[in-house]
């Protein structure tokens, strides 16, 4: 029985970003296409999924895209058409979320279930198994314990789980706060971010609990500590979020999960890498550098207090010293360390005296002859001055961060990683000439031959050495010579043109048996009969927007399907977020938290509180026993009534359980 691959999945904005992606170690990306993906900034053509696609094969690698929003009925048929042009391209699978594309004629294409499907449970798991899923992301919110139980459930396909970058604050899937607000849903690949916004939070009797305060706000996910365990538990992918990160980002940690992957490879044998060669870095990888607001490993090891990122949703930067004095154009920064440098264009932050982050970017930053290498004149790209003009609370003493390191920005935007694949070269000599035999650290083989008279040396150690350092210039090409062996009955000369030449055909023959060698991820058979949902009733939770996802659910067993909420049938107060992050947790007014505390036993109970943020007031309900809270509220009137003329302009069709009720 093959060993478990172990998959590094990272994000790609687009095709260069994906490609760099590849090159620092990535077994697998995922990309969005022209259309239909849960992040609308980030779409590609076809071709250029086409030419990512082509580089990854070389390795072995994936490519997935994601056509994970919910559909309108009206817009099944471009998707559809979309699926088919993405396999012609050479994509890998389809990341999907709208079970209405299973009733449709799709290619013999993989699916991925998204982390919109919300898989928290065995069951869930196992039952998007049975319809065809071949790998499926699971909730970030799960511990090591309900991750084994899926796994135990789960046999014939990949788990996948995200471990690095940011956290949503609701269950994927179970957030529709953006569209109430703003019309804008995170189902259809529009989120408005509203869980980053300041709130005022009211407890029962209207007294402020926290003011102005980022309570839904999350610090980003860092499972870096957890790979060796999320294995155990049964994991096989290890997602990077980040579809909206720039080049610099996706490479700086896709190079920190392939080192701590490679590491863990390397002390194992009952797992293997996911694709082809070896990476090495010009650079080491600081995912701290990166966009960040502190990391979190979450609910891995169960419920911890720090996991918010409640003062501020932004990049605070790394440490780089405090202010020493400061006049009307610039001020002085000492690092206390001489290997921290500044640079022209830097940006520099600092929490102000409400314990708001600031900042300011740098013109000039000057080292100074004092204070042996550590002091540094700051011109900002704004005066310090007085009055409204002056930096906020920037003085003498404040402690300063920086959030921008151009130094760190060029040192990534040169190439900075070599992918190569081993190969061993086997020079012999034919009747007529030469032939050079050729197999790389997968198997492939590949042989080339060349007509050429047998022509003694004069040197015969010279044109040893000569033709084996020939046949190891693999500079330029996916492959690194791992072994050259030469089988001749003696050196022969061999003009430098004619070895060339013969090693340049033969890793081009290589490169065509391994390409020839590729096979696309085979489609999963759903189970016949068709297994049962796991339920018979669903809510607006279920997301279903167009009737072929609800016949879908109805073949399943399921006897009523309500309308998704962009279906606008949920009009009065409903659960707008449902998350595992608990405000009461967090700001220390659990009942649990209480319990076997001496004169606060039995005092403390979990009522509701008021989510405030300007004139949007929200009720945040406890439920104690999965240990969940609900965001509750209903939609602006402003949104109901672009729906209505939306529908006045533009002949759209979508599932409705009342169909008059948007009219």
């Amino acid at each position: 029985m093959p060993r478990p691959q172990l998959e590094l999945l990272a994000p790609a904005r687009d095709a260069d970003i994906g490609i760099e992606a590849v090159n620092h170690g990535a077994d697998a990306v995922y990309i969005g296409g022209p259309g239909f993906g849960a992040r609308d900034k980030a779409s590609n053509d076809v071709a250029d999924i086409g030419r990512l696609a082509a580089h990854a094969h070389r390795y072995g690698a994936h490519v997935f895209v994601t056509l994970n929003t919910i559909l309108r009925d009206d817009e099944l048929e471009g998707a559809r058409q979309l699926a088919w042009q993405l396999y012609d391209a050479g994509a890998d699978a389809l990341i999907v979320q709208d079970m209405g594309l299973l009733e449709l004629d799709l290619p013999p294409i993989q699916l991925h279930a998204s982390t919109q499907t919300d898989i928290r449970t065995p069951e869930k798991a196992r039952f998007l198994q049975d319809v065809g899923f071949s790998q499926m992301v699971l909730a970030r919110e799960l511990d090591l314990h309900q991750i084994r139980a899926i796994a135990t459930e789960v046999q014939d396909a990949v788990l996948e789980f995200f471990v690095h970058g940011a956290l949503c604050v609701a269950y994927s899937g179970q957030c529709f706060i953006s569209h109430a607000v703003t019309g804008r849903s995170a189902n259809r690949g529009s989120c408005s971010q509203e869980c980053r916004q300041p709130y005022t939070v009211l407890d029962t009797q209207g007294r402020v609990v926290a003011h102005d305060k980022h309570v839904l706000s999350l610090k980003d996910n860092d499972q870096s500590a957890n790979l060796a365990a999320l294995v155990d538990a049964g994991i096989r992918s290890f997602k990077i979020e980040g579809r909206y990160k720039d080049m610099a980002t996706v490479k700086n940690v896709t190079a920190h999960y392939r080192k701590l992957l490679d590491a863990l490879l390397e002390g194992r044998r009952d797992v293997q890498p996911a694709s082809s060669g070896r990476c090495t870095f010009s650079f080491t990888p600081q995912p701290e550098q990166g966009y960040n607001r502190g990391g979190t490993d979450y609910f891995v090891n169960g419920r911890k207090d720090d996991i918010g990122a409640f003062d501020s949703p932004k990049h605070a930067g790394l440490p780089v010293g405090h202010v020493m004095k400061m006049d009307a154009e610039s001020f002085e920064l000492d690092t206390g360390d001489t290997s921290i440098l500044l640079h022209n264009g830097d940006a520099l932050t600092w929490w102000d005296l409400q314990g708001e982050l600031q900042g300011v970017p740098v013109n000039t930053a000057t080292p100074l002859p004092t204070g042996n290498g550590t002091r540094w004149r700051i011109v900002p790209n704004q005066p310090p001055g007085v009055g409204t003009t002056a930096l906020k609370d920037l003085r003498p003493g404040t402690a300063v961060n920086r959030n921008r390191d151009m130094g760190w920005e060029r040192l990534l935007a040169k190439p900075s990683a070599e992918r190569r694949i081993a190969v061993d070269l086997t020079l012999a000599q034919t009747s007529d000439g030469f032939e050079l035999a050729l197999k790389d650290a997968d198997g492939h083989r590949a042989s080339v031959r060349v007509a050429h008279a047998h022509e003694p040396a004069r040197d015969a150690a010279r044109a040893e050495a000569q033709l084996k350092d020939g046949l190891a210039k693999l500079g330029g090409t996916i492959f690194q010579a791992r072994r050259v062996r030469l089988a001749l009955a003696r050196p022969w000369f061999l003009p430098a043109g004619v070895l060339n030449a013969l090693r340049r055909d033969g890793i081009a023959a290589l490169e065509a048996a391994r390409a020839a060698a590729f096979q696309r991820l085979p489609r999963a058979v759903p189970v016949d009969p068709p297994a049962p949902y796991p339920e018979d009733t669903l809510s607006y939770l279920a997301n279903v927007y167009n009737a072929q996802a609800a016949g879908f659910y109805a073949r399943h067993g399921v006897k009523l399907v309500e309308a998704a909420y962009e279906s606008h049938e949920a009009l009065g107060e409903v659960s707008l977020m449902i998350t595992k992050h608990c405000v009461r947790y967090s700001l220390s007014l659990c009942p649990k938290q209480a319990k076997g505390v001496t004169g606060v036993q039995g005092t403390v109970r979990a009522e509701p509180m008021t989510l405030v943020h300007e004139d949007l007031r929200y009720t945040l309900r406890f439920d104690c026993k999965p240990c969940e809270m609900h965001v509750v509220g209903a939609m602006q009137p402003h949104v109901l009534k672009a729906l209505n003329r939306q529908l006045k302009a533009e002949p759209v069709t979508f599932y409705r359980t009342r169909p008059t009720a948007a009219a």
